[in-house]
């Protein structure tokens, strides 16, 4: 068993539901995968989006599993368009946005998964709840310190 770090982001439709179907559904993926761990939720403004959108959900949470990272990866890319994920736009408003941003012991460069995700730095959406699970701002082998001092949190709104 293994640990990953995932980020979930929402901003249409019934979005506290969102974020529940989605850890719904991580929960039902093969490879004994159990979410054992998540951060409260944040309200957002919409990022380097191409248009007027939504605020946005986000929260991370940890889970072990069995899966390798790029079938993890792959059981999430299937629970967003489940749930009704359009990739039309870049950073176009979604029902749900599911990202593996960390996966213990793996560092990977590939086409379709880079681990560590390469937004994470430069992203106070992710780093935030992040930084609520791992308070020391340091996951696995990857530092984020430095990094959390330098981003921009205003706008970052704990809810429950």
């Amino acid at each position: 068993m293994k640990k990953a770090v995932i980020a979930l982001g929402t901003n249409l439709g019934h979005r506290w539901e969102n974020l529940s179907k989605a850890i719904r559904a991580l929960e039902l993926l093969p490879g004994s995968t159990t979410v054992v761990a998540s951060s409260h939720i944040y309200e957002t403004e919409p990022f380097e989006t191409p248009d007027e959108q939504n605020n946005y959900l986000n929260m991370c949470i940890i889970v072990m599993t069995e899966l390798s990272p790029h079938a993890l990866l792959g059981a999430c890319l299937g629970i967003e368009a489940a749930m009704g994920r359009k990739r039309k736009v870049k950073n176009g408003a979604r029902v749900i946005d599911i990202d593996l941003l960390l996966y213990e012991d793996e560092e990977i460069r590939s086409e379709e998964l880079t681990i560590p995700h390469p937004g994470i730095r430069n992203r106070a959406f992710v780093m935030v709840p992040l930084a609520e699970l791992f308070p020391e701002k340091k996951v696995f082998d990857f530092d984020f310190a430095a990094a959390w001092q330098r981003v921009d949190k205003t706008g970052v709104e704990r809810l429950g």
